[in-house]
């Protein structure tokens, strides 16, 4: 179309907007006319209407209009905030102006920009501060009243990510300007996954929809995008492993057999199939490309001993990466006492320490367990064959591809306790072959999950008292590590005091991440020998940390935790044959933590607390702690839409099968792998 810049016009030379607006796109990435039409909304309001003036503070956020009637800078004994005192001026209130405050701490600037006589458009949650209703922080736009039609007015109007020296309400002329000056056909993606749906149809109504049905549907279109390219990238690693020759190990069995046999207790069904799987992919000619799925205490630990075993009896070395200091010197601790009476020689290396189970003219580790140091640690490895990765979710794509570099072809199983819903697998390990460890094993003790509202502190005492009186050992959890002015939450260092004293008689001890290496460590050592009886700590226990004399864990301030967050906690305990006891302690107040809770005191299934915290958080905020290497999902409120997901993926596979190496009709498609560093390298001499 005559006139119109293709969408890959340099925003500098469609001559659109002034020299200064067009440097500071450009210092946020936005270079092109393409790039500012991708610039997506990140929510909407319907200003169509506006929400009454709130009476009383609320969960959910408000879409306000009103007039500033008083401003000015204000300063407490430790913060000074600029306030705006804004009133509805609508005449709804009935009996006079009804009026609420807004509140922005260390930004005195807004004095410049705030006046009183302006009518603005707010968007915030209100709470209750000392009588009054308050909105902190509060977005905001200065409405000025234009001739004719608008885009800031009477519609549904997009709502963007900030881009520094551009106001919100310019930032929205000038995606509009873009949109009207871009050639329709330059918009179209190199694979058109809904043809019935031009593009550049669903790009203006994505920006600028006529109603909230239509946004949903070009968002939904381009989630369907989005998710077409992480599938094609799922795709494409799955095929290129599948036709990959590997090594074949495992023929050999016999430390597995003896190992099976140094075994005191028999494992689970549920361990045993999943070593028959690993050992048929072990023996197969391509690589292994496995994830062990299984809840916490599920016995994945002994799974990745059998697995490595097969390595070593191959005559090749076996690596476990785990993403702390703490969970590599549990598994080296673990895999010592099970696997050195087998003649095994083991390894330990991380940043802040190296140990050897052998002596070195014994000859090289034929295990070798870390941190992120084994990726940096070139000589280390003769011939590595297997490779665990511990917390698969804590490692990004390219870390685990220069691990596997490390080795020629080798297999590579990883592991995570983290549930995750059964919509979300395939997006995250799409690639992957699954088992699933879903029993317990054999001889542990029943565990109690309780919600408690606040319960007498006197109770507690007692209750902790009567179990450390028994001879077990308790967590004592706490959300934060020191005390915040912002967050009504009781900290681990102040409440290590108090149980000092409350449990005077016991040892207690403190741990939490701003501790250095060696004190977690040392902190850990005295816990697990039974020196420390309760252990005051913050999450930093969440992933790994074994002590199965340890039967209680009281959770203060439990709302503050996340479904996954909570369930990872909890499966520090019950680990061993005693009775356990989960306590959740919440002051109650909020009905969307109590649902959330009541889900924790209901089921210790970690498949069904993933689904209900996909449903309770959304699939953003449960993404946060799962796409490490994925990166950032524009539509994570579409991953539970699993129809859609399907769709992305019949799409994908279509692609490759038709295209597989995507040189051919589909070569436009080449540039949305993520490639991965080589998954081997030359055979070491």
């Amino acid at each position: 179309m005559s006139g119109l810049h293709h969408a890959d016009t340099p925003i500098a030379a469609a001559g659109l907007i002034p020299p200064k607006e067009t440097l500071a796109l450009a210092s946020a990435g936005l270079t092109t006319l393409r790039h500012l039409i991708d610039w997506l909304p990140r929510r909407y309001e319907d200003r169509r209407r506006f929400d009454a003036f709130p009476a009383s503070p609320g969960s959910q956020p408000v879409c306000i209009r009103g007039t500033v009637i008083d401003t000015r800078n204000r300063f407490g004994p430790r913060v000074k905030f600029y306030e705006a005192v804004v009133a509805d001026t609508s005449g709804r209130s009935g009996l006079g102006p009804a009026t609420l405050t807004c509140r922005w701490f260390n930004m005195p600037f807004l004095s410049k920009v705030l006046a009183a006589g302006q009518e603005i458009v707010l968007h915030g949650k209100p709470k209750d501060f000392q009588g009054r209703i308050v909105i902190d922080h509060p977005e905001f736009e200065v409405i000025r009243l234009d001739a004719g039609p608008s885009i800031h007015l009477e519609r549904i109007v997009p709502i963007y990510r900030n881009i520094s020296s551009i106001a919100q309400r310019r930032l929205r002329e000038i995606i509009h300007l873009a949109l009207t000056a871009v050639d329709p056909d330059s918009l179209a993606a190199p694979y058109d996954v809904d043809p019935t749906y031009p593009r550049h149809e669903a790009c203006r109504e994505i920006h600028f929809p006529e109603s909230l049905e239509q946004s949903d549907a070009a968002r939904r279109r381009f989630a369907l995008e989005e998710f077409f390219t992480v599938q094609l990238n799922v795709v494409w690693r799955r095929q290129r492993l599948v036709h990959l020759n590997g090594r074949t190990l495992g023929l050999k069995t016999t430390l597995l057999t003896a190992f099976y046999q140094s075994l005191p207790f028999d494992l689970t069904e549920a361990q045993k199939r999943s070593i028959r799987e690993i050992l048929a992919d072990m023996r197969s000619p391509r690589p292994m490309n496995r994830l062990l799925q299984g809840d916490v205490g599920a016995g994945k630990t002994f799974v990745a001993m059998a697995a490595m075993l097969l390595a070593v009896d191959s005559a090749t070395q076996a690596a476990l990466m785990a993403p702390t200091q703490i969970l590599a010197e549990q598994h080296y601790l673990t895999f010592r006492r099970w696997l050195e009476p087998l003649g095994v020689r083991i390894a330990l290396r991380t940043s802040a320490r190296q140990e050897e189970s052998h002596l070195p003219i014994e000859g090289a580790p034929q295990i070798i367990i870390g941190t992120h140091a084994l990726l940096y640690d070139d000589a280390l490895f003769a011939d590595l064959g297997l490779i665990v990765i511990d917390e698969q979710h804590k490692f990004g794509v390219m870390q685990r591809g220069r691990l596997i570099a490390q080795g020629t072809r080798p297999d590579v199983l990883v592991m995570t306790a983290t549930p995750i819903p059964r919509t979300l697998t395939m997006t995250i390990y799409g690639d992957l072959d699954v088992s699933i460890l879903d029993e317990r094993p054999a001889g542990r003790g029943k565990l109690i999950t309780a919600l408690r509202i606040k319960p007498k502190q006197t109770d507690v005492t007692s209750f902790v008292k009567e179990q450390l009186a028994a001879g077990r050992q308790a967590y004592l959890v706490y959300p934060l590590v020191e005390e915040s002015e912002k967050l009504n939450a009781e900290a681990a260092t102040t409440a290590h005091g108090k149980w000092a004293t409350r449990l005077a008689s016991y040892q207690v001890g403190l741990l939490h991440g701003k501790l250095d290496a060696a004190a977690k460590d040392d902190v850990m050592r005295r816990f697990r020998d039974g020196e420390i009886h309760a252990l005051v700590a913050t999450t930093v226990i969440e992933v790994g940390v074994d002590v199965p004399n340890a039967n209680l864990m009281i959770i203060h301030h439990a709302d503050r935790f996340g479904l996954a967050q909570l369930h990872q906690l909890r499966g520090r305990i019950g680990r061993g044959e005693h009775k356990s006891y989960c306590i959740l302690i919440t002051d109650g107040k909020s009905p969307e933590a109590m649902e959330k809770l009541q889900v924790m005191e209901q089921t210790s299934d970690g498949f069904v607390i993933a689904e209900e915290d996909l449903r309770l958080r959304g699939p953003g905020d449960l993404l946060g702690t799962l796409q490490s290497g994925l990166g950032d999902f524009r539509f994570p409120d579409f991953l539970a839409d699993t129809p859609l997901l399907r769709e992305a993926r019949s799409h994908a596979d279509a692609v490759i099968a038709t295209d597989p190496d995507l040189t051919g009709q589909h070569a436009k498609l080449r540039p949305l792998i993520q490639e991965t560093p080589p998954t081997s390298t030359p055979t070491r001499a």
